[in-house]
C-alpha cells in the first residue's frame, strides 16, 4: 500500500469518520450526553484494558518461570496497549474496535488468524524433521531391586 496513502488513512479519514459520527449522534441525543457517553468509554476502556493487562502480565510471568516462551502473551500485550490508546481517543468507531479486542477469545483468534495469514505463524507438522511435540517429564529417583530368585546375585 502507498505510503501517502495510508498517511491520509490513518490521519485525516479516520479522525473526519469520527468527527462525522460525533456530529449525527451528537445531534440525535446531545452535546453533553455525547460528551458523557465519551469520557464513560474511555474510562471503563481503561479500566477493562488495566485489568487484561495485569492478566497478560502473570500469564507472561508463568510462563517465563516454566522456561516456556511467551510469544502470543507477548503479542496479546501489544494489542491491548493499542487498544487502550483507541479507547482514550474520542470517537464511537476506534471504542467499537477497542471494545471488540477487549474479548479475549476474539482477541487470540483475531491475533493467531493474522500471524497464520501473514505466514508468521504455521501449524506444526509432525512428519517434518525438526518439529518436537511437548512430552511430560517425570523426574524423581529410582534403584533397581534384585529378585531374591534371580540368578545374578
Amino acid at each position: 500500500m502507498n505510503p501517502v496513502l495510508l498517511f491520509l488513512l490513518l490521519f485525516v479519514g479516520i479522525p473526519l469518520t469520527e468527527l462525522y459520527f460525533l456530529i449525527k449522534v451528537g445531534s440525535q441525543i446531545g452535546a453533553f450526553p455525547t460528551i458523557f457517553l465519551t469520557i464513560f468509554t474511555a474510562l471503563v476502556g481503561g479500566l477493562m484494558v488495566r485489568i487484561q493487562g495485569f492478566s497478560t502480565l502473570m500469564r507472561v510471568r508463568e510462563m517465563t518461570q516454566r522456561n516456556e516462551m511467551p510469544a502470543i502473551e507477548v503479542m496479546e500485550g501489544a494489542v491491548l496497549l493499542v487498544c487502550g490508546l483507541l479507547l482514550l481517543l474520542p470517537g464511537f468507531i476506534t471504542d467499537v474496535v477497542g471494545f471488540v479486542f477487549l474479548v479475549p477469545p476474539i482477541r487470540r483468534w483475531l491475533l493467531t488468524a493474522g500471524l497464520q495469514g501473514s505466514g508468521i505463524l504455521r501449524p506444526l507438522d509432525p512428519e517434518q524433521p525438526g518439529s518436537h511435540h511437548r512430552q511430560d517429564v517425570i523426574e524423581g529417583e529410582f534403584r533397581r531391586e534384585e529378585d531374591e530368585s534371580s540368578p545374578h546375585k
